[in-house]
């Protein structure tokens, strides 16, 4: 009985006031895609590029029919392409973006289009949605040697140093019909 009359003074001069705000608890950080995204929209918006956005689930017409692609195109098919229904997949890349960001404008434009994309492509190497961003510059003035230069400074910019470049001509037969 004695003891429980001690704890009650030593707790009658304590008050816990609860209204009080915690301590702040330290939260997570950003996925480092999140981080390289955000980099890259800082590079390019800092150059006059501003940011496009379109659907991710898109139109037959923007996915392949504007872009060229014809309807035996290999990348039209059901084993490279996620088909949702009513003439709409999954877009397999951001170019999309660009086939609406000109509608209806004349150029001169240049923008970025960062975004998911997603490819029916099931391996352990390959994941079937990934990020990609697309890089649009058309102006009467605009040089290979402005392209070049862009590349080597937004590569400069993102790796953190300057960074040494060689450009080479290939071919890829697989962006071909």
């Amino acid at each position: 009985m004695l003891e429980r009359r001690e704890r009650e003074r030593a707790l009658e001069g304590r008050r816990l006031d609860v209204t009080l705000p915690g301590a702040h608890a330290p939260t997570g950080r950003l996925h480092p895609i999140t981080r390289v995204e955000r980099d890259v929209v800082e590079f390019f918006s800092s150059l006059g590029f501003p940011v496009e956005e379109g659907p991710e689930v898109e139109f037959e017409k923007y996915n392949f029919d504007d872009l060229n692609m014809p309807p035996d195109h290999p990348a039209r098919d059901e084993h490279d392409t996620f088909y949702v229904g009513g003439g709409r997949v999954l877009r397999t890349h951001t170019s999309p973006v660009q086939i609406r960001a000109m509608t209806g404008k004349t150029p001169p434009f240049r923008f970025i289009a960062p975004g998911r994309v997603y490819r029916h492509d099931l391996s352990p190497r390959h994941s079937p949605m990934f990020h990609q961003v697309e890089g649009f510059w058309v102006d009467d003035r605009v040089t290979f040697g402005d392209l070049k230069g862009l590349l080597y400074a937004f590569l400069s910019f993102l790796m953190g140093t300057e960074v040494e470049l060689r450009f080479r001509s290939s071919f890829f037969p697989f962006t071909e019909p």
